[in-house]
């Protein structure tokens, strides 16, 4: 299991996160997708060629780069991708599971 950060949060304690698998970051902080979304694209779908339903995606940082990191690992798991999503009240992260596989009139 590993747990993809979409963009390097400098100063911010991510230690729950570890509980949910290895961490690896996709960008460092100084990285934006600007002019030209190819670059980062392919460092993500190097990163995420493995990305599987035991992974998760912890959304932070650009948009773009967030935007990107779940189509990719979409696209590499049959349409399905999990992600972390942090709860302030509670001080941790909580899994949410996206499947694009959803009928159109269905939910």
């Amino acid at each position: 299991m590993t747990v993809y950060i979409t963009q390097e949060m400098r100063g911010r304690d991510i230690t729950d996160a570890i509980s949910f698998g290895d961490i690896e970051v996709l960008t460092l902080a100084e990285q934006q997708a600007s002019y030209s979304t190819q670059p980062t694209l392919r460092r993500i779908a190097r990163i995420l060629s493995k990305f599987n339903d035991d992974d998760y995606l912890l959304l932070s940082g650009d948009p773009a780069v967030i935007a990107l990191a779940g189509a990719v690992a979409a696209r590499n798991n049959s349409g399905r991708f999990k992600m972390l999503k942090w709860d302030r009240e509670q001080g941790k992260y909580f899994p949410l599971q996206a499947d694009l596989n959803y009928k159109v009139g269905g939910e």
